[in-house]
């Protein structure tokens, strides 16, 4: 680890964004958008429907603030993935999503498409971008972003858009990700400064598993930064976890039958955001 912190102390971009240290983000999985990989053909209006239902269930159920994702667009393994349409109907979305939930809404896009990713955020009035995992691990590990596209890359270095907080996913662990094996923290730490990052999400993205309390602490040291958990987060882990992170980022957990496109289940997520008030309290 490094003698000092990477970064020079900031505010905490949580408290910032959601007026307090330990908040609870949710997710929506939006159905695919025009232009993605995976679109289906269903009209923006139902697409836009679906995520707005999603937004006032996780609204009513009081959580601090959403990230909206296009489902559709895995794997974002290429620029291109985020094209003009898609990129239109994601601004378009999250806009509707912001205005329905009047919470503190983000959007999880390329990260190797910046100029995409904050043209969405600016447009949709989206106040953070989570860097997305696989674009993550593409560009910190293969290194195949270089020269004018890798600094266009480091977000607010580049394009001085300091008023939209970056999110920089951290994988701890990988399971079913065949792109890394784990890797250690300097190199978490590395990833977090090379996107400039506001927030480190440790997260075991398609296993389950989550940061141990020490991961979290080194990660939460190593950085200088709130650390966000990005997966495997319960009600009967919640409380642990908050002890040491700043945020809880909740998904699966929260959908009808643990499927991540699901709606939510309100009574699940009634459990939930009490075992936090337990927790804050």
């Amino acid at each position: 680890m490094p003698a000092k912190p990477v970064f020079r102390p900031r505010p905490s971009a949580i408290e910032t964004l959601f007026g307090r240290r330990k908040a609870v983000i949710g997710v929506i999985h939006s159905l695919p958008l025009p232009g993605s990989p995976g679109y289906e053909g269903q009209p923006m209006t139902e697409i836009v429907d679906f995520a707005v239902a999603e937004a006032e269930r996780y609204h009513a159920g009081g959580v601090d603030g959403l990230i909206v994702e296009n489902h559709g667009d895995i794997p974002f393994s290429k620029p291109e993935h985020l094209g003009p349409e898609t990129a239109a109907g994601m601004a378009v979305m999250t806009d509707a999503v912001r205005r329905a939930s009047g919470l503190t809404v983000g959007v999880n896009v390329l990260a190797n498409g910046a100029i995409q990713a904050l043209a969405v955020a600016k447009a949709a009035g989206a106040a953070f971008i989570r860097v997305n995992q696989w674009a993550n691990a593409y560009v910190a590990n293969e290194g195949f972003v270089e020269g004018p596209a890798a600094a266009a890359t480091r977000y607010r270095a580049w394009l001085q858009a300091r008023e939209v907080k970056i999110f920089a996913d951290v994988h701890v662990k990988h399971g079913a990700h065949a792109i890394t094996a784990d890797r250690s923290i300097p190199e978490l730490v590395r990833d977090v400064e090379f996107f400039d990052a506001d927030v480190a999400i440790a997260t075991g993205q398609r296993t389950g598993d989550s940061a141990t309390m020490e991961e979290l602490s080194t990660i939460a040291d190593g950085t200088a930064l709130p650390v966000a958990v990005g997966s495997g987060v319960t009600p009967e882990n919640v409380g642990n976890i908050l002890t040491v992170a700043d945020a809880v980022i909740v998904a699966s957990y929260l959908k009808r039958d643990g499927v991540w496109w699901n709606p939510v289940d309100p009574e699940r997520l009634r459990t939930f955001m009490a075992a936090v008030e337990r927790a804050r309290a």
